[in-house]
C-alpha cells in the first residue's frame, strides 16, 4: 500500500505541475481585441524601449526562449502573432532574459555556459550507457556495468544541474523584470493576476523537470552504491 501511495505521489509531482502549467496557458489564450499588438509586436517595443534595437524577434518551433549567443528573442508562433494575455505575458518574460543579457546578469551567464558544458556531458554520459552493454558481453568485467552507471550519473546529474541553475534565472525574469513591466501601464488591472498566474505556471514546468531530473539522478547513485 505504501508503494503504491509512493509512487501516486511521485506521478503527481512530476506531472501535475506541467499539466496546470499548460492548462492556465491555454485558458488565457483567447484574443483580446482591446490589446494593440500581437506578442511579437509588443516583445519588440520592449526591446526598443530597453535600448536592445539590436535584439531580434523571431518564430520558433522548438519552444519559447531567449538566445543570448545570437540575441534573439524566439517565440513561438501562437505567442509571436496573437493578440492575447498569455502571448503577451510569455513575450514579456522573454524580454526579461534579454534585460538580465543586457544589464550582465551574472546567473544567467552561468546558466548559458553551464548548458554548453552539460549538453557535453550528457552526450557523453549517453554514449558511454549504450557502450557500456558491449562492453560487459564481450568482455564480461564489471567495469562495463561502471561504466554504464558512470554514464547514467553523468547523464541525468547535468541536466539535474541545469535546471536547478535554470529556476533562479526563470523567477527573477519573471517576477524582477515581466511583471513591474506588466504592472507599469500595459496591462488592465484585471489582467494582473492571471499574468501573475501564467508566469507562476511557467516556473512550475521548471520544478517538474528539476524534479525529475533529481529523481533519476537519485536512482543512479541507488544503483551505484549497491
Amino acid at each position: 500500500m505504501i508503494f503504491v501511495v509512493l509512487i501516486i505521489v511521485v506521478v503527481l509531482v512530476l506531472f501535475l505541475p506541467s499539466w496546470w502549467a499548460n492548462a492556465v496557458l491555454r485558458r488565457h489564450r483567447g484574443e483580446r481585441k482591446d490589446y494593440p499588438g500581437t506578442g511579437g509586436e509588443f516583445a519588440r517595443h520592449l526591446l526598443d524601449r530597453f535600448g536592445m534595437g539590436h535584439v531580434r524577434v523571431e518564430a520558433t518551433d522548438g519552444g519559447d526562449h531567449y538566445d543570448p549567443a545570437a540575441k534573439a528573442v524566439r517565440l513561438s508562433p501562437e505567442h509571436l502573432d496573437a493578440r492575447s494575455l498569455t502571448a503577451v505575458t510569455v513575450a514579456a518574460h522573454e524580454v526579461g532574459h534579454a534585460i538580465q543579457d543586457h544589464r550582465g546578469y551574472a546567473p544567467l551567464a552561468w546558466r548559458t555556459r553551464l548548458v554548453s558544458v552539460a549538453n557535453s556531458a550528457e552526450k557523453l554520459g549517453v554514449g558511454l550507457m549504450m557502450f557500456a552493454p558491449m562492453l560487459l558481453l564481450a568482455t564480461r568485467a564489471p567495469v562495463g556495468g561502471l561504466i554504464m552507471l558512470l554514464g547514467g550519473v553523468m547523464s541525468f546529474g547535468a541536466a539535474a544541474l541545469v535546471h536547478l541553475v535554470t529556476l533562479p534565472v526563470e523567477l527573477d525574469a519573471s517576477y524582477r523584470r515581466a511583471m513591474p513591466i506588466l504592472a507599469s501601464g500595459y496591462l488592465p488591472r484585471r489582467d494582473l493576476s492571471p499574468a501573475r498566474h501564467i508566469l507562476t505556471a511557467c516556473a512550475f514546468t521548471y520544478v517538474a523537470a528539476s524534479l525529475s531530473s533529481m529523481l533519476n539522478l537519485w536512482r543512479w547513485l541507488a544503483i551505484l552504491r549497491r
